[in-house]
Order: C-alpha cells, then sequence, then structure tokens
C-alpha cells in the first residue's frame, strides 16, 4: 500500500530523536552493548516533495558535471552543494560508534511506493523507491523528488556527484576494448558500441576509524645467500640477523569504503565480474555532498541491501590490514620479511555513513550455450581510473598460444643456456598473460594501501635476537607483514547473508503457505 508524503516524515521523525547538536542537528544517543552510539540526521532540512531552484523557484533542476553544481534548467542559475553537517570532522577526535541516517538498518516492513502530493497543483504522483526517488507531476509537469530518508535504503547520506562526462567515459570504454580486439570474442567485437553505457550511482558505506594498533614479532635481515653442491644437486641457502620487532601507534583511518549492496559485494558470482567494479576504486569520498535526488536526475541507482552489523567484521578486517600496511615503510632493512605474531587492534571511535558514488558502466551478456558471463567495463566518474573485463574467443587464443610453445621449443633446441628447458613453458605464460589482460578476474580496489590514513604517536623497538644460518627459504617462516585477510573475511559474511536470505526467505513462504491454507 502507497503511503504519502505526511507518513513518511512522521516515521522518520520517529526514527531520530530531537536532541541539539552544535550544528543544529537532530541527533539520537543510545547505548548499545556498553558503546555510546550516536546517529546524526543528516537529511536535517531536506524537504520531500518539489526541491525548488532558489532564484526562480522552477523544479527542472540537474547536474552540471563541469562545475559539480546544481543547475537550474529554467533559468540556468547554478547553487552550491550543502555538505553534511554534524559528523565528526577531526577523525583523532572519534569515539564510540556515530551513524549517519542514512546507513541507519534498513526497515523490511518499509513501503517501495511513495505518493507524494505535487505542491504546485495538488495532484498525487507515485514514485517508486526501487528504481528513482524523483518523478514529475503528469499534470502540470513539475519535477517531485525524495530528499528525506525512508528506512528502506533508498536514500543515502552523502552522494558524489559525476564529474566525467558521458563523451570522456565513451572514450575511455573504447581505447581499453580496442587494445583487446585480436582475440576477442568476434560476436562481441560485432555488438560492441559505447551508445548504451549508463551512468550508475552504486551504494556504499564509508567508514572512518579512530584505533590503536600494537604489532609484535620477528623480522629477517638478509646477510647473504649461497649455493651448495655440483651441478646435479644444488641448493641454495640464505643467512640472516633476526630481530624482535614491535610496532606501536594510533591511527586514523579516513574512508575507509566497502560495498553496500550484496551483490556488488559477491565478487566469486560466476555469472558476472563484479570485481571489475571494485578494482576502479577508491574515489574522492572528501569531495561528498549532502544527498539531494537532482543529482540523480539522468543517471540510474541501486540500493543498498546491506546493514552494518553485516559489514561490520569486513570492516574491522580491512582496518586491520590498513593499520599493519601503514607501518611497512618502517620496516625496509627486513628485506626477508616480517612474521607479526601479535596484532591487537582496538578500536576507540567508528564513523558510518551511507553514500552514493558515481560509475559509468558498460555491459555484455556473453552467452555460450548454457552457460551465461556477464562482463563489465567500469569508469570511475571522478578519476577515469578503468578496468574491464573482454570475453574471450578461446579457440584463437589456444591456436596462438600453441604457435607460441612451439617456437619456445625452437629455441629450446637452438640456443646454448643452462635453463634452456624454461622456453617450453613460454605457451602457457603467453596463454595465461593474455587471459589475464582480458579477464582481469585479479583486479581489485587495494584498500590496504590506498586508503587515507594519519598514523602518529608510533613506538618502534628493533631488537637483535641471533644470526641464523642455512636457511633454506628466501623469506622468513610465516611472513605476514604484506598479507591481507579482508577478503576472506568478506567471503565468509557473503556465505552467512546468503544463509541468512535463505532462512528468511523460506520462512516467508512456510507463513505465506499456511495463511493460504488457513483461507
Amino acid at each position: 500500500m502507497a503511503k504519502n508524503s505526511k507518513e513518511v516524515k512522521e516515521n522518520i521523525e520517529e526514527a531520530v530523536s530531537k536532541t541539539a547538536s552544535e550544528n543544529n542537528v537532530e541527533i539520537e544517543e543510545k547505548k548499545t552493548d556498553g558503546n555510546n552510539v550516536k546517529v546524526v540526521k543528516t537529511d536535517e532540512g531536506s524537504k520531500t516533495g518539489q526541491s525548488k531552484c532558489p532564484k526562480c523557484g522552477a523544479t527542472d533542476i540537474s547536474l552540471n558535471t563541469t562545475t559539480g553544481k546544481l543547475r537550474c534548467n529554467f533559468c540556468r542559475h547554478e547553487f552550491e552543494p550543502e555538505k553534511v553537517e554534524g559528523l565528526e570532522k577531526d577523525l583523532s577526535k572519534l569515539e564510540g560508534t556515530v551513524i549517519g541516517s542514512g546507513a541507519s538498518n534498513i526497515d523490511a516492513s518499509s513501503d517501495e511506493i511513495v505518493t507524494l502530493k505535487c505542491s504546485s497543483c495538488g495532484a498525487e504522483v507515485v514514485v517508486d523507491t526501487t528504481s528513482s526517488t524523483q518523478a514529475r507531476c503528469h499534470w502540470c509537469r513539475n519535477m517531485l523528488s525524495i530528499n528525506e530518508q525512508i528506512p528502506n535504503g533508498a536514500v543515502p547520506d552523502v552522494v558524489l556527484p559525476f564529474s566525467v562526462k558521458k563523451d570522456e567515459a565513451r572514450k575511455n570504454i573504447e581505447e581499453f576494448v580496442g587494445k583487446r580486439r585480436f582475440f576477442a570474442y568476434p560476436t562481441f567485437v560485432k555488438e560492441f558500441t559505447t551508445e548504451n553505457i549508463m551512468g550508475v550511482y552504486f551504494p556504499y558505506m564509508v567508514i572512518d576509524v579512530n584505533a590503536h594498533s600494537n604489532l609484535v614479532g620477528e623480522g629477517e635481515h638478509l646477510v647473504r645467500s649461497y649455493t651448495v653442491g655440483n651441478d646435479e644437486h644444488k641448493e641454495t641457502y640464505y643467512d640472516a640477523d633476526a630481530y624482535h620487532v614491535e610496532r606501536e601507534f594510533d591511527i586514523v583511518i579516513d574512508g575507509l569504503t566497502v560495498e553496500s549492496n550484496k551483490d556488488r559485494l559477491n565478487k566469486n558470482d560466476k555469472e558476472k565480474t563484479n570485481n571489475i567494479i571494485n578494482s576502479i576504486m577508491p574515489f574522492d569520498i572528501e569531495n561528498c555532498v549532502k544527498y539531494d535526488s537532482n543529482y540523480l536526475n539522468g543517471y540510474t541507482s541501486e540500493k543498498r541491501d546491506t546493514n552494518i552489523d553485516d559489514l561490520k567484521d569486513l570492516a574491522y578486517a580491512q582496518s586491520k590490514d590498513i593499520a599493519k600496511f601503514s607501518v611497512n615503510d618502517t620496516l625496509k632493512n627486513y628485506d626477508r620479511g616480517v612474521r607479526w605474531e601479535t596484532e591487537d587492534f582496538k578500536v576507540k571511535g567508528e564513523q558510518w555513513k551511507s553514500a552514493y558514488l558515481p560509475v559509468w558502466l558498460y555491459s555484455y551478456m556473453q552467452v555460450k550455450g548454457d552457460k551465461k558471463l556477464l562482463h563489465y567495463v567500469a569508469v570511475n566518474a571522478r578519476t577515469k581510473e578503468t578496468m574491464g573485463s573482454v570475453p574471450i574467443h578461446m579457440p584463437k587464443l589456444v591456436i596462438v598460444s600453441i604457435l607460441v610453445e612451439i617456437l619456445g621449443f625452437i629455441l629450446m633446441l637452438n640456443i646454448d643456456f643452462d635453463y634452456n628447458w624454461l622456453f617450453l613453458s613460454l605457451g602457457f605464460i603467453y596463454f595465461f598473460v593474455m587471459y589475464s589482460r582480458y579477464r582481469n578476474s585479479g583486479a581489485r580496489h587495494n584498500y590496504e594501501t590506498e586508503t587515507k590514513t594519519n598514523v602518529t604517536n608510533l613506538r618502534k623497538q628493533d631488537a637483535f635476537m641471533e644470526h641464523r644460518t642455512r636457511l633454506e627459504n628466501s623469506m622468513i617462516d610465516g611472513a605476514n607483514n604484506k598479507s591481507i585477510t579482508g577478503e576472506s573475511v568478506k567471503s565468509k559474511m557473503l556465505n552467512s547473508l546468503i544463509e541468512s536470505n535463505s532462512i528468511t526467505s523460506f520462512a516467508k513462504k512456510t507463513i505465506e503457505k499456511s495463511t493460504n491454507d488457513k483461507k
């Protein structure tokens, strides 16, 4: 059943208590599991209905990608975007948990259909929030927008406007595909066109963290390497100095960004190349502005379907990785690596906000018999970072790889080289290099090094332990200072979400069947 704008407003006001902050923003403060949780109403002052030009009052408003400002399409007046107030700006002072109201838990009972009353002519206009937060009045042609937050994940705290124009994105995609035409699937080459690329706002959670980290372990510095034995049996050994290593520090993580749509989080889906969209991060999230549905005019968007509790373990694991990598530049002496045996990471404060971030997206469905694979080429609509997956014509790639293998065999027979047997692997190497270049299955966002951080109060300890000889491995056993855990946590989280959805779906079907049987 549709609900009117008055009911929407009442639901929002019930969700956030009226406690005034220094910025005159409504704040709800509560305790959860002994922790202070502050919910900041980031849509304070927003209106459900018509967003009007401050100069002429027209409602036909859209984004000017050149300036990043909203522009009235009637009088051409441009006005500055609003910034979100009430969130903590000095992250070193962040304590407890701060949540933007747009990141609050999704209310599964919230209606997707909202009825707005046009303030110009009085007509009622229906907006389906699953696909849009704007609609045009069919009587007077005024634009109606939903800017107040509905507890269904449709309205985030902030939005990062498009700044890369469609023509620029098309050029990037054409160049990316153009460099990969030789082994591209013939049908794809024939059907490829950038006319149908779409501008999409994808949902993300942006997390700020104020934490303390303490790392304790061992590091090794290479003294020498040497080979013993004869031509028939050679062994390489390593001598190294071992040190007791400690790094204790405070760290601020500014803008860790994770997908908040389950489908986009799932990068192991064999029917999609979702990792491509993840790989074009990071975004310049410091330029996010207060959400206004006018930024979505001319673009499409997805709703988030995960809550903070769903993403918290993932965010903590990635934050821990970021902290570990942030001090790697102090470990350069340990060229054989460091094995951290204790990795304490204590969060003093965290801040969550829901965001819409812009992507230009080209997609192509490759169908081979009963198998389908959805390929993407994506462009970060702020930085122009481009990554994609191009369907491969496997027979052609295999034939060329065989020819390269034959060439390698000929070289092996004619070149005097101690390791000439390596030429036998040329065909295999060529195959995997080309496959990787087209599919890019390993492409991802390197959050551990690409997220902004600030390390303070660093305490270092490097104490010599012993000289070790005749070590067989080129790295210290168990080296983990450059390993990440966030991806494995993500897989576990996705399995949990899928299982939870399956249980919920089963319960709904059972209830519906029981109700029908009673009827």
